[in-house]
């Protein structure tokens, strides 16, 4: 049973250590060093539950993962445009959770009055873009050898789907 809930400033920690787990496969995020809930506490801020959620998920009640939605690119015109953000503990992965919340939180978003969701991802993150390529998101943009993880350039794949 998946279900879950706006997460709250108490469980900002676990949103960090579910993320800070990323960051040594250096095939999730650009972060090298792992992150603090003190730099995270701006960026918690930023969402609201009316159109820019954080849902903390969780897999038969026990906590497994975060997803949300972010602005993208900070511009007013941008405002129906946004940035979704997935993160599964590795005990959860393989479970069809991502699917089911990414099928959720597109969702809210046609009912928030958001048109597209972008996700931008590492091309060599295998199992995030077969996710977003199952969900029937396209490939709209790729931004070749724009990061560089422990001396290997990697190139940045962008990710769109309309909601309309």
């Amino acid at each position: 049973m998946i279900t879950y809930c706006d997460a709250t400033l108490d469980d900002l920690a676990f949103i960090v250590d579910v993320y800070n787990s990323t960051i040594a496969s250096r095939s999730v995020t650009a972060d090298i060093n792992p992150v603090t809930v003190e730099s995270r506490l701006d960026w918690f801020n930023q969402h609201n539950p009316q159109h820019r959620p954080l849902w903390l998920i969780k897999y038969h009640n026990q906590p497994c993962g975060w997803v949300s939605l972010s602005s993208f690119y900070g511009r007013p015109a941008y405002d129906k445009t946004v940035e979704i953000s997935l993160y599964l503990h590795q005990d959860f992965r393989g479970k069809k959770i991502g699917q089911i919340m990414v099928a959720k939180i597109e969702a809210f978003a046609q009912q928030a009055g958001i048109n597209t969701i972008l996700s931008f991802v590492f091309g060599h993150n295998t199992a995030s873009v077969n996710l977003f390529k199952k969900m029937h998101y396209q490939q709209w943009g790729l931004l070749p050898n724009v990061a560089e993880l422990d001396g290997v350039s990697r190139d940045l794949v962008i990710f769109g789907k309309p909601l309309n």
